[in-house]
């Protein structure tokens, strides 16, 4: 079977090795990756992390990586982990480049094409993980066979991985590797593709994010038990009455406002590049203290809501044992994505004040590592703005978009950059793509991308890694 596959791959790849790529052979090439890994199901459930790894590592052998320096490796046979070493002149410490494999889950009925199948329609490449984040693995890949086959000689080592269980499940790659083999990734800094969103916004690209800060995930069970009894009798008790009523108290509290140096930066950036009503209030948040009114109005945007407070939504719900019995349980998870530097403990208590209902038992849902240890839920130290990683941001931004601001975020979904800033590795998200900013659909239905703007990405991802080894 591997013999076979080396065979395609020496047979399809070998010959562009012999001469100079055309950017139509990159961006041919690029999309073949991308859809391989699409076509992979890397769901936690049923899918095989191992099998993406595999495909990648051989394209990067095939390309004339050694043995050696491509790594399989984790914790079982479905969760292997895939790190690259391009070794280069040893002037300066390794960088890190990072991406995971894995992709939520995805129901056939759900979608209006087959998620776990690569489609190209009307300018956009759907699929489950075009957006999160099989793109951003596709870059990486290409970049380094691109790199390679130019004989390009780096002045540090540059690192790859590709990982399991950024999405869920027991087994994360990052966390994984850091404990088990610091020595293949350490790094003097990592760039991390999950992150730092460039925005673009009806057509215009509005700015370039760079991911330093990054909220923390927790989830929360509510819980409500009940004596029960048939149904044909319902008294005023029921476990799902009680629980609906907690969700909707949930629903209609919001957290304080948060705000810090990050975020303060990213409103009064992104105030320059809009107009009107939303340019002031984004001016009004940046302001200290911030405006009540730009708040509210900010706040009614789910987007600026999340930058502003800790959000908690019920994501889950249980309940009930038959179809003719009073429900005896109910359940509901709740996550939240907390502000840095605000105690976890404190956000659950603000839950039960909020619900205010013995009933309703609130409690933390426990994330183990891979070696069954309790993951802590802790402040996510941000990463220092190293001003080589911004300068050459800037300077590769100006070569493919001119005049595109480069903007310091806190992201407000959870990354792999926990593991490595906990662990003192500053960790840096950098899309290198444009993502519509009203056309969010990373772990939702019919997820897509941009044709052109993948193939930018492609370009930019390229452009970048080699500034930052020539730096």
């Amino acid at each position: 079977m591997i013999d076979g596959i080396v065979l395609v791959w020496v047979v399809t790849i070998f010959p562009a090795c012999l001469r100079a790529q055309t950017q139509q052979d990159v961006d041919t090439e690029a999309r073949g990756i991308f859809q391989q890994l699409v076509e992979i199901n890397t769901t936690d459930s049923a899918g095989s992390v191992t099998k993406a790894s595999e495909a990648m590592a051989q394209r990067l052998l095939a390309a004339g990586f050694p043995e050696k320096d491509v790594i399989l490796a984790g914790p079982n046979e479905r969760k292997k982990n895939l790190v690259l070493r391009y070794r280069g002149t040893g002037q300066k410490k390794p960088i890190l480049f990072i991406g995971h494999l894995d992709v939520v889950e995805a129901r056939r009925e759900d979608w209006t094409t087959d998620p776990f199948q690569f489609v190209e329609k009307d300018g956009f490449f759907y699929g489950r993980g075009t957006q999160d984040m099989k793109e951003g693995d596709a870059i990486l890949v290409e970049s380094f066979l691109r790199l390679k086959r130019q004989g390009f000689e780096p002045d540090r080592d540059l690192i790859l991985a590709l990982t399991a269980d950024e999405e869920g499940g027991d087994y994360n790659g990052i966390d994984w590797l850091v404990k088990n083999h610091r020595d293949w990734i350490d790094a003097e800094y990592c760039i991390n593709l999950d992150g730092g969103e460039f925005e673009m916004l009806k057509g215009k690209r509005v700015l370039a994010g760079l991911q330093a800060s990054e909220k923390v995930y927790d989830d929360f069970q509510f819980e409500t038990t009940n004596p029960g009894g048939h149904s044909s009798v319902p008294g005023p008790e029921n476990a799902i009455y009680e629980l609906a009523a907690a969700l909707l108290k949930l629903q209609a509290f919001s957290f304080p406002v948060k705000i810090n140096e990050i975020t303060r930066n990213y409103f009064a950036h992104a105030a320059t590049l809009t107009t009107g009503q939303l340019s002031e209030d984004l001016r009004g948040a940046a302001k200290q203290p911030p405006s009540a009114e730009a708040i509210k109005r900010l706040s009614a945007n789910a987007y600026y809501n999340s930058l502003l407070h800790t959000t908690c939504v019920a994501t889950m719900l249980s309940g009930g044992h038959a179809p003719n019995a009073l429900p005896q349980t109910a359940r509901a998870n709740v996550n939240c994505r907390i502000f840095p530097g605000e105690d976890p403990e404190q956000v659950r208590k603000t839950l039960e004040h909020i619900v205010n209902d013995p009933n309703v038992n609130i409690t933390v849902v426990p994330e183990k590592t891979a070696d069954g240890q309790l993951i802590p839920i802790v402040a996510v130290p941000p990463s220092p703005l190293l001003r080589e990683v911004t300068n050459e941001l800037k300077k590769t931004l100006e070569t493919k978009w001119p005049g595109v601001p480069v903007v310091p975020t806190m992201s407000t979904g959870a990354t792999d950059g926990k593991f490595l800033r906990i662990a003192g590795i500053p960790t840096y998200g950098i899309s290198c793509m444009f993502f519509d900013m009203e056309d969010h659909r990373s772990h939702g239905k019919d997820e897509r991308v941009g044709v052109q703007d993948f193939y930018d990405g492609v370009e930019f991802g390229y452009r970048f890694m080699k500034a930052l080894a020539t730096n």
